[in-house]
């Protein structure tokens, strides 16, 4: 029977205990085989304690369906994760299967370290039909299949709906930026700043950069220059000034909690299935509403997804392959995951669960509402496709997060915050 979902263990997105687990990856080489042709497979993770009870489930689910393949795991908070990882790379003895994301994926395939999945594909061991919204391909890269999507996200605005009702205000599709501004400014005027801030949401910026003509990055490096940057960054500055925009020093202070749920702003923009921590963090009810626009129509948005990657070096690219189809394709998988990694990426996943399934009636609501959110961006046909991401881009997305946070707290000017970051990502792309 598995245990009741706590609401307070879903604040924990990226944290985690080995203790979860029971078992840690162990040994030498990627994989490992028996006498009676039994495979052994080593798979490592990010998340919480959550995603970690769930996947735990599922794998014993593929082991009773395949019983010559067995598991071992290894599971980390996100910066641990890769901090190994990478380690286990320059060693040589990477997971045979591990949680991947888009900003990884040339990194790790320029050091040789990726399967090209598109062989398995081909001999019938993976399939790529069933995907929704075209997430089949969000792995691809230069021709080459590196990564299967195991769920979606995009990007949105969580609302204090409360306080925006209060307001008068009702963010529709197609709303631009200027009605976005206007609208800080009443909940401003209410007493509450509109929203936490803009400095360091960069795959905001993407999106605003996108609805420009640009992107954040290109496969080279990145996609806008000095200017872009000074005039977003501006902006942000004047936002805070104005009181439209929360007081970073306080959004600071209360972390991890959320500026939103702990009352220092009315909105927030994040991914779409992040909504549920707000309800676990906050005493209000909490909604999505749609990303403003430059021109009433195009918001440059995409789906975004954690993937299951596989290690070049594994001894067993058959059994990487069934292992990775299992967790996107089989029904019972949803069953169990839930939403916990997104909206699931493929058809008969998405049709297997349903948000009321979760005995927390809440996070109910939270997932539902995250479902309808997703269909309506597919219904306005407003979604496009990811701009791949250059080696280096994990780097660059790191400081992006901390000069901006530097730039808010007031330790930097806009001026210094730009050409420092640029600097960076100049030698982190190599572009120098």
């Amino acid at each position: 029977m598995q245990k009741e979902l706590d609401r307070r263990s879903l604040l924990k997105l990226t944290g985690g205990s080995l203790a979860a687990l029971g078992v840690t990856a162990a040994g030498c080489g990627a994989g490992s085989g028996s006498g009676d042709g039994t495979v052994t497979l080593r798979y490592a993770w990010w998340g919480s304690d959550d995603r970690a009870e769930r996947i735990n489930k599922t794998i014993a689910l593929f082991e009773k369906k395949h019983p010559k393949i067995k598991i071992k795991t290894d599971f980390q908070p996100y910066l641990d994760f890769w901090k190994k990882f990478n380690t286990q790379a320059a060693g040589g003895n990477p997971p045979d299967v591990f949680q991947n994301a888009i900003g990884f994926l040339r990194k790790y395939d320029e050091r040789n370290v990726l399967l090209d999945l598109r062989e398995q594909v081909k001999a019938g061991h993976l399939r790529l039909d069933g995907f929704r919204a075209g997430l089949e391909k969000f792995g691809e890269v230069d021709g080459k299949l590196l990564g299967i999507p195991v769920g979606s996200n995009s990007m949105a605005l969580v609302i204090d709906k409360p306080l925006f009702a209060k307001a008068g205000i009702t963010p529709e599709m197609g709303w631009t930026w200027d009605d976005f501004h206007t609208a800080m400014e009443k909940i401003r005027d209410k007493g509450r700043p509109g929203d936490s801030g803009l400095y360091g949401v960069m795959y905001l910026y993407d999106l605003y950069l996108r609805q420009h003509g640009k992107a954040f990055f290109t496969k080279d490096g990145l996609g806008f220059t000095e200017a872009d940057l000074k005039e977003w960054w501006t902006k942000g500055r004047q936002g805070v000034r104005s009181g439209i925009y929360a007081d970073p020093k306080k959004v600071a202070q209360v972390k991890p909690k959320s500026a939103v749920a702990a009352e220092l702003a009315a909105a927030e923009f994040t991914w779409d299935n992040f909504t549920v921590r707000y309800t676990a963090e906050g005493k209000s009810s909490y909604g999505l509403a749609p990303i403003p626009t430059t021109d009433g129509k195009k918001t440059g948005q995409y789906l975004g997804s954690l993937m299951l990657s596989g290690s070049r070096r594994t001894r067993h690219p058959r059994q990487v392959a069934q292992f990775i189809d299992f967790m996107v394709h089989d029904p019972e998988v949803a069953e169990i995951m839930g939403y916990d990694r997104g909206v699931p990426a493929t058809t008969a996943q998405y049709e297997a669960y349903r948000p009321s399934q979760e005995s927390d009636k809440v996070i109910a609501s939270v997932n539902k509402d995250i479902a309808a959110y997703e269909e309506s961006l597919v219904d306005a046909g407003v979604l496009e496709t990811i701009t791949p991401h250059p080696a280096g881009a994990d780097v660059c997305e790191a400081a992006f997060l901390r000069v901006a946070e530097e730039l808010a707290l007031g330790k930097r000017s806009v001026d210094a915050a730009v050409e420092q970051y640029f600097n960076e990502c100049k030698t982190a792309l190599g572009t120098r």
